[in-house]
């Protein structure tokens, strides 16, 4: 970020924090079809997901969250003190009575894969029942069908108004307004700072794939489409993704990939272990000593970038996922 950025930002952060007002209780919000309804703030929460788990941190909020679940990298460093104190129910899928044993009055998903009309975890009505409201992260349902099965298919582009919309709702919940907008702010700012220098560095109208997983190396991989979150940090950053499927993570031959040629192959590095490709080191080898994707250009001049997995997950990452993405395209190449 650039210092009149940085300025810029401040300046829009005591801006947005001298318009904060304190919520007005009983408080409805609507969230993914759903209307919740609020007679004060929540003072216990369970997280399903890293976002809404990061993003409750970020607004001061670790103290009303009781477990934790669905991690894809480790949570970030200033929040590591906080995340000690508090229960993880499970890396990945936590199960339905491990989440009510916390007694939460709200709880809080990142995917309607995990809490939804067909939720893995469980559904909205099983957790009303209870007596737990459930909010899910409006990324996921707006502009998005979750009923086609695996990651859903998107209906329209991502757009990160949506994480935004997050932060406001979030904070008005839990009558932390101001620092919702102080927020909020900050993470545009850091958007607009790294959108210039993409454009400083000529990045407009180069090519780009980017590969999350794949279930096993000999199939085709999980890449990112056009209208998903990761598509989403191309097109600001200017660059064009090769693949054109409109889907969220659909997978896409090597040989396709190859025959496109793109600038930059950008990968995915979490600390989950579903399958063998979650490691990007893993994914490093394969890109350098397969017979198909070792001809790629981007392979042979190290113009592979890489992200953690949740900077292109709807949460308060998605900036620094585009930053990293710039970064790395400065550098040319890996930035480790």
């Amino acid at each position: 970020m650039t210092l009149r950025s940085l300025f810029g930002a401040v300046a829009i952060c005591g801006l947005a924090a001298g318009m904060a007002q304190a919520t007005d209780y009983p408080l409805s919000i609507e969230n993914c079809g759903q209307t919740l309804v609020f007679d004060s703030a929540p003072e216990r929460v369970v997280t399903i997901g890293q976002s809404t788990t990061e993003m409750l941190y970020a607004l001061g909020l670790g103290e009303q969250v009781q477990g934790t679940s669905v991690w894809f990298n480790d949570v970030l460093p200033e929040f590591a003190e906080v995340n000690a104190r508090i229960e993880r129910l499970a890396d990945n899928h936590p199960g339905f009575e491990s989440v009510m044993a916390k007694e939460p009055q709200l709880v809080t998903t990142q995917f309607e894969f995990h809490v939804g009309p067909q939720g893995a975890v469980g559904t909205r009505e099983q957790f009303n029942e209870l007596g737990a409201q459930v909010y899910a992260m409006p990324a996921d349902c707006v502009g998005k069908d979750n009923l086609v099965g695996g990651d859903g298919a998107r209906t329209s582009e991502f757009s990160i108004e949506s994480m935004y919309r997050a932060v406001r709702e979030l904070a008005q919940i839990f009558d932390v307004e101001e620092r919702g907008a102080v927020l909020e702010a900050e993470l545009r700012g850091r958007v607009d700072a790294a959108v210039a220098k993409a454009g400083e560095l000529g990045a407009e109208g180069k090519t780009a794939v980017v590969w999350f997983s794949s279930p096993d190396l000999a199939l085709d991989p999980f890449v990112a489409g056009q209208n998903g979150i990761a598509g989403y940090v191309l097109k600001t950053i200017g660059l064009r993704n090769v693949v054109e499927s409109d889907e969220e993570w659909p997978s896409v031959g090597w040989e396709t990939i190859a025959s496109a040629d793109p600038d930059y192959i950008i990968i995915a590095r979490m600390d989950r272990r579903r399958f063998a490709a979650d490691d990007y080191e893993v994914k490093l080898d394969y890109l350098k000593t397969d017979p198909v994707t070792s001809r790629m250009a981007a392979v042979r001049d190290g113009r592979i970038i890489i992200v953690d997995a949740h900077q292109i997950h709807a949460g308060i990452r998605i900036p620094s996922g585009i930053e990293t993405v710039v970064a790395g395209i400065e550098a040319g190449g890996a930035q480790e």
